[in-house]
């Protein structure tokens, strides 16, 4: 079986959770009545939250070995262990005296998805628990962290009460369940995240932090953030939340404000989940696919590719990798390929069982070789894009010298344009530097995918153009190390857009 991975990944090192109950006693000053430590694992939160001397100890554990290891570990009648599933286990019905009550602990970081692949019973019932919408709810927007789950059920059983939430988790998870705090009117005094090394503690790359929640009984809520370094516990680092209503990577950062709605529609590149099949890579003359097999097909519906990684310059025009589109839209039949690309329906029933295997809900039913963010704006000639992975954004022109249309991949985003000049002056503007000085106070540069098309759909066009002058845009070009090219008469013409009018008049 999967082992660990199933049941919590990374037990909490004892002085580390010391550490943790040490602040909360010291900085904190919490003197809580009853500690509950849900997927409690060997339970060293409890062990060092006897330091607090409060009256109850609860710890939930699904896996029987650690509940038996935790009991033989420990000798105290106030500390009770429940060999229980969390995710259909209530613990507040079990304390008796809720004057203040602590939930500690550290619950799984793994992924729904990552759970189902090992063949894991350790799951929640299957719900859309954030109430997403259309497509989201059934792609990747719908895997969750098991550990933003519990901490979210935990919040909703513990809500209204005068209990502290205390979790190890990704900032990720953090910042998200602090979006849900707000999202559901849920009353609490404060919400702070303390970053730690989890390279140091766990021995993983990953961006860590104990998130701290107190919860109310009062109608009272906050719209900020305050993060700390866990080392340096009493000094804000920073602050994100929200501002007017619009929710900023870091609140204290003075930047220009271009925040608003993109008049230019943000779109996700092409995805189908076979990369061995359908990316093909030029290799002296000849495509070759991922299983390093020559591919003889026509070149009807192999497109130019380009995959986040490879956004590395402002303009974009040769390539070395392809990819087959086999759809103009979404759930379009696709027999028709059978006898206007023979040679390439043939090639891909030849790896039929490839696209078969592939466990996204998405392609179920669908016509044989279905992809995904396909569309009239696909086969756009000119297009303007950026990878969702890169720390520091670079948008880049991406267009073909032989005018295919250049296709990008699922973690890549685009805007497009019908002319070269139009779409380098958008590139441009979206480079310089006050955009991407804005771009630092809405994105999260530790994020696994800093810039999301959530992110990019606040780019307001109409203020940028307004605060952006052409000595700018050249500067820009000079940042950037390419030649000048950028006139007034080309920015006048970016300016005159029915797109970017239509805004002004909004």
């Amino acid at each position: 079986m999967s082992g660990n991975r199933e049941y919590g990944d990374y037990q909490t090192p004892m002085d580390f959770a010391d550490k943790v109950c040490r602040y909360l006693k010291d900085i904190r000053h919490l003197e809580p009545s009853a500690i509950v430590e849900p997927t409690c694992g060997l339970g060293n939160f409890l062990k060092s939250s006897l330091l607090f001397n409060a009256k109850e100890y609860y710890g939930i554990e699904i896996n029987p070995e650690y509940c038996e290891t935790f009991r033989n570990s420990i000798n105290d009648e106030r500390v009770n262990i429940i060999n229980s599933d969390f995710f259909s286990f209530s613990s507040k019905v079990l304390i008796k005296d809720k004057r203040q009550i602590l939930v500690i602990g550290n619950p799984p970081w793994v992924t729904n998805s990552t759970l189902s692949a090992l063949g894991s019973d350790n799951l929640p019932i299957k719900t859309n628990f954030k109430g997403l919408k259309g497509i989201d709810a059934i792609t990747g927007a719908s895997n969750f962290d098991i550990c933003e789950y519990i901490i979210l059920q935990l919040i909703n059983e513990y809500r209204d009460t005068n209990t502290v939430i205390s979790m190890l988790c990704k900032t990720s998870v953090a910042r998200n369940v602090f979006k849900e705090l707000k999202r559901n009117y849920i009353a609490f005094a404060s919400c702070d995240i303390l970053e730690f090394d989890a390279r140091k503690v766990f021995g993983i790359s990953a961006s860590a932090c104990v998130l701290v929640i107190q919860l109310l009984n009062k109608s009272i809520t906050s719209d900020t953030c305050n993060v700390y370094d866990f080392e340096y516990p009493r000094i804000i680092k920073s602050q994100f939340g929200y501002a007017n209503g619009q929710f900023y990577s870091n609140l204290d950062t003075d930047t220009e404000n271009f925040d608003g709605r993109c008049c230019f529609e943000w779109r996700q590149g092409v995805k189908h989940d076979c990369s061995k099949v359908m990316e093909l890579t030029m290799c002296n003359g000849v495509l070759q696919n991922g299983q390093k097999e020559n591919v003889h097909i026509e070149a009807d519906i192999v497109f130019p590719l380009i995959k986040s990684s490879m956004f590395k310059a402002p303009v974009i025009h040769n390539f070395s990798k392809f990819v087959i589109v086999t759809q103009q839209k979404a759930r379009e039949e696709t027999e028709h390929l059978k006898y206007e690309v023979p040679k390439t329906w043939e090639y891909l029933n030849d790896n039929i069982e490839l696209f078969e295997s592939r466990k996204s809900s998405i392609y179920r039913g669908a016509p044989p070789f279905s992809m995904f963010g396909v569309g009239e704006y696909s086969y756009s000639r000119y297009k303007v894009g950026i990878s969702g992975f890169y720390k520091q954004p670079l948008f880049s022109v991406l267009y073909s010298d032989d005018e295919k249309p250049v296709m990008t991949d699922d973690t890549s985003y685009f805007i497009c344009f019908d002319s070269f000049d139009l779409a380098y002056v958008a590139m441009l503007l979206l480079n310089s530097k006050k955009v991407r000085g804005f771009l630092t106070s809405i994105a999260f540069l530790d994020a696994k995918r800093p810039y999301t098309k959530k992110v990019l759909e606040r780019i307001d066009f109409e203020k940028i153009v307004d605060r952006v002058s052409i000595d700018e845009l050249q500067q820009t070009e000079r940042d950037l190390n390419i030649s000048n090219y950028v006139t007034d008469s080309m920015y006048d013409a970016f300016k005159a857009l029915p797109e970017v009018g239509q805004m002004r008049l909004v």
